[in-house]
């Protein structure tokens, strides 16, 4: 999948204050071993890196054109392009964050306990993913992926989302856990523009089914999901689009 670092970027500002919420939740003192594992653009590792000046930090992503845009802001960051599903650390890490990521990968069972394994001990895993497959902006993408033509290629991506209930963490990662500290949260974004829930999801969960098809097809899916979203989400009296969006948040320290 080919990702859009200036797309992505537009939404800067309500993208990062989940990632505030996580990182409030650590109470690490002195790490030396800093992972953000999905770094993206690295807004939010460089960040991390003003939290722990001491410790080395390092930015883990597989597009080469996120790492790209992050490695012009920042040398201090080690920037490493990995696969988020299969990269391990050389030695076990004091902190291992990752910030609306790990929701690309499937099969969680077992991707959460590898993770925790690689984190020292007294160690924090720190996760935000997004929870919000039940709102419009994702039914809506299943809706509009049936409705035409492309019904065979899309629908199927459509339907991905690995990400479980907040007991199945609970259950997974209590046993390997000294302290584990699991919520939702529920951001209402204001948002500008024409048709923004639109821009919104480009960036993110409906980029997979842009890049499946081209030519008049992905414009007619496009089209069919804009349509369907701008009756969704309609724009307020002031010009502003309301936007809920659920996140699903974890703490663990191992």
């Amino acid at each position: 999948m080919a990702w859009d670092p200036k797309l992505y970027s537009s939404f800067a500002a309500p993208r990062l204050r989940p990632a505030l919420d996580l990182m409030a939740r650590i109470a690490a003192e002195s790490p030396a071993q800093v992972v953000d594992l999905g770094c993206g653009t690295g807004n939010v590792t460089r960040i991390l890196a003003q939290t722990w000046p001491a410790a080395q930090v390092t930015g883990i992503d597989s597009s080469p054109q996120m790492l790209e845009a992050a490695a012009q802001e920042s040398q201090t960051i080690t920037w490493t392009q990995a696969d988020m599903g299969t990269w391990a650390p050389p030695r076990k890490v004091d902190v291992l964050f990752s910030n609306a990521a790990l929701h690309w990968l499937g099969d969680h069972g077992r991707l959460f306990p590898r993770l925790a394994g690689l984190v020292a001990p007294g160690g924090w895993l720190a996760v935000q993913m997004p929870h919000n497959h039940y709102a419009a902006s994702h039914t809506i993408m299943a809706e509009a992926a049936a409705a035409g033509p492309w019904a065979d290629t899309l629908v199927p991506l459509a339907g991905r989302f690995p990400v479980g209930d907040p007991g199945f963490y609970y259950d997974l990662l209590a046993p390997l856990s000294q302290e584990l500290d699991i919520w939702e949260s529920e951001y209402l974004h204001v948002l500008d523009g024409d048709n923004p829930v639109v821009r919104w999801t480009m960036g993110t969960a409906l980029r997979p089914l842009l890049d499946a098809v081209d030519g008049d097809w992905r414009q007619g899916f496009l089209d069919e999901y804009s349509a369907r979203i701008a009756r969704a989400y309609p724009r307020r009296a002031d010009g502003k689009t309301l936007f809920a969006f659920r996140r699903l948040f974890l703490v663990a320290r191992l």
